[in-house]
C-alpha cells in the first residue's frame, strides 16, 4: 500500500515527498515499499528511457551504493543502470583511453580521487550541468557546475578491537606518530594504509596530509620502519583487519569502515581529533557521454535529498547536511578539514611536483 493511501487526501505531493525521505533516512520504509513523488522532468525522463541506459564508472563499491541504484531505477523504470566499480587510477586511465577513441564515453564518472576529477574539468573533458538540486548546496562542493562533490567523508583509522586495547589506539595522527616512534616493536607488520603509487585517492590523502603538516614524512618514515602493508582499497583493508592480519588501518575512507563496523563488532573507528581531512566523491558527466539525458538524471538523483539520503543510510556521509544521518560523526566534529572541490587540487598533480613527492614518499617509506 502506497503512503498516499495511509495518509489520506489531506496530504499534499510535496509533503508526501518529505515523509517519504524521513522514512527511508530513519529505516522505517524502504523505496521498494513506499511510491515515489511525482517527477516533474517528464521531457527529460522520455529521452533518457530512449536512450535506455546510463553508464557509470565508479570508485564507490556497488554494496555501498546498492540502495542509491536500486532508488534510482524504481524511480525511472525505464533506464538501466550499467554500474562498474574500479580503482580511481584505473577509471582515470580508462576514461582517457576511451575518450581518445572518438567513439564516445561512460555518462558519468564518480571518483573519490578528487585531484583527478578536477584534472578532466580542467582538461576541458566535463559538461556542464546546472541543477535544480543545488540550491543551498556547500560552496566548497561544486565547481564550475561540472563537479560536484556528492560525498563529504571523514578519511578515518580503523582498528581491530580484539586485537588492540583501546589504551593502545591512537586518537590523532600525533598520537600515532607518537606510538609508531617510541613502540615500534608493537606495530610491526601489523599497519595497512593506502600506496600513493598505486592508489589516486592514497595520493591525494598523502598531499592533503603534507599541506596540514611536514610531519606527514616522519610518519612515513615510521610507517616504513614497522613494515607497513600498502593496498589500493579501504575495502581490503578492513578485510584485513577483520582477519586479524592488521590490527590498524591509517588513513581510510570513513564512510567504509564505519558501515563495516556496523556488521563486524571487531571493528572499531577514530576520527582524528588534531584534525580530520573530509574527501569527497566527485561526480561529472563527460561532453562525449553516449547517453547524457540519462546522465544528466542520474546526477540529479545523486545531488537530491532523496539520492542523498539514501547514501546516508549506508553510513556515506552525504554533501547535504538535511540529509545526513542523526548519528553522522561529522555533526559533532570540530575538527574538520574539507578538501574543496576546485583548481586547488591540482597543484598536486604537477607531473615535476607529483614526481618529486612520490619519489620523496618512496624513499622515505624505504628508510632511505
Amino acid at each position: 500500500m502506497s503512503l498516499a493511501l495511509i495518509l489520506g487526501p489531506g496530504w499534499t505531493q510535496a509533503t508526501l515527498a518529505q515523509a517519504t525521505l524521513d522514512e527511508v533516512s530513519s529505516g522505517r520504509a524502504t523505496l521498494a515499499q513506499i511510491d515515489p513523488p511525482i517527477d516533474a522532468q517528464t521531457q527529460d525522463r522520455a529521452e533518457a528511457v530512449r536512450e535506455g541506459v546510463v553508464v557509470i564508472r565508479a570508485t564507490t563499491d556497488e554494496a555501498e551504493a546498492s540502495a542509491l541504484l536500486a532508488g534510482f531505477r524504481r524511480r525511472f523504470p525505464g533506464v538501466a543502470v550499467a554500474y562498474t566499480k574500479m580503482n580511481s587510477s584505473r577509471l582515470y586511465d580508462e576514461f582517457l583511453a576511451e575518450a581518445g577513441s572518438g567513439g564516445g564515453t561512460a555518462d558519468l564518472l564518480w571518483s573519490s580521487a578528487m585531484d583527478l576529477q578536477i584534472k578532466l574539468v580542467n582538461d576541458g573533458y566535463a559538461e556542464r550541468h546546472v541543477s535544480r538540486e543545488t540550491e543551498g548546496w556547500p560552496a566548497w562542493a561544486v565547481w564550475r557546475n561540472e563537479a560536484y562533490g556528492i560525498t563529504a567523508e571523514p578519511i578515518a583509522i580503523a582498528y581491530n578491537r580484539t586485537l588492540l586495547p583501546e589504551a593502545r589506539v591512537p586518537r590523532s595522527h600525533a598520537d600515532f606518530l607518537r606510538s609508531l616512534t617510541l613502540h615500534p616493536e608493537d606495530w610491526q607488520g601489523k599497519v595497512a594504509t593506502y600506496d600513493p603509487e598505486r592508489s589516486g585517492v592514497g595520493f591525494l590523502v598523502l598531499t592533503q596530509n603534507l599541506e596540514v603538516t611536514p610531519r606527514t614524512w616522519d610518519t612515513v618514515r615510521a610507517m616504513g620502519q614497522i613494515g607497513v602493508k600498502l593496498f589500493t582499497a579501504t575495502a581490503t583493508m578492513l578485510d584485513r583487519l577483520s582477519a586479524g592480519d592488521a590490527v590498524l588501518a591509517y588513513d581510510v575512507l570513513g564512510s567504509y569502515a564505519r558501515e563495516r563496523a556496523k556488521h563486524d563488532p571487531a571493528l572499531g573507528v577514530v576520527l582524528p581529533s588534531d584534525y580530520t581531512l573530509v574527501t569527497s566523491r566527485i561526480a561529472l558527466i563527460p561532453k562525449a557521454a553516449r547517453h547524457k539525458t540519462a546522465a544528466r538524471l542520474f546526477l540529479d538523483y545523486l545531488l537530491s535529498r532523496e539520492g542523498q539520503a539514501l547514501l546516508a543510510a549506508r553510513s556515506v556521509t552525504p554533501a547535504r547536511a538535511d540529509a545526513r544521518a542523526p548519528d553522522d560523526p561529522l555533526t559533532g566534529s570540530t575538527a574538520l578539514r574539507p578538501i574543496p572541490v576546485g583548481p586547488e587540487l591540482l597543484t598536486s598533480l604537477d607531473q615535476i611536483k607529483r614526481s618529486r613527492t612520490l619519489r620523496q614518499w618512496r624513499r622515505a617509506i624505504e628508510g632511505r
